[in-house]
C-alpha cells in the first residue's frame, strides 16, 4: 500500500502561520520548529492507521477507515468525529481548525494543512 512506511519530515513552509492558527504557544513553536516529525502509517485496503511522533515522544495515533465516520484526536488532545475520503490517491479529511490532505507524490508523504502549512517527508522504511 503507498501510504505504509515510517516517513520522517524533509521540508516544510509555513509552520509559524499554522502553529498560530492552532493556538500554540510561540515557545513551543521556537521548540518544535527545526524538529523531524516522524509519521508512521500502517494500511490495509482502506482500514488505515496514521501515528504521529512529536517533541518529547510525544504521539497521537488515528485509526480509520475510509468513508467511515470515526473517532480522531488533535495533538492537543482535543477529540472529534471526521470521515476520511480518498480521491485520486489523495487522502482528506477536516479537523477542527484546519482541512488537512496526504498524498505521496515522488516517492515522497507530500502534507497540506489549510493551504498554509506544506510538509514533505521522506521515507525511512
Amino acid at each position: 500500500m503507498a501510504f505504509t512506511g515510517r516517513w520522517e519530515t524533509e521540508t516544510q513552509e509555513g509552520y509559524d502561520a499554522f502553529c498560530k492558527l492552532l493556538g500554540i504557544p510561540d515557545d513551543i513553536i521556537e521548540k518544535g520548529r527545526d524538529y523531524k516529525l516522524i509519521t508512521e502509517v500502517t494500511q490495509s485496503g482502506d482500514d488505515f492507521s496514521w501515528t504521529q511522533i512529536y517533541p518529547t515522544d510525544a504521539k497521537v495515533t488515528n485509526k480509520f477507515t475510509i468513508g467511515k465516520e470515526c473517532d480522531m484526536e488533535t495533538i492537543g488532545g482535543k477529540k472529534f468525529k471526521a470521515t476520511v475520503s480518498m480521491e485520486g490517491g489523495k487522502l482528506s479529511v477536516t479537523f477542527p481548525n484546519y482541512h488537512h490532505t496526504s498524498e505521496i507524490s515522488g516517492g515522497k508523504l507530500v502534507e497540506v494543512n489549510t493551504l498554509t502549512h506544506f510538509r514533505k517527508s521522506k521515507r525511512l522504511c
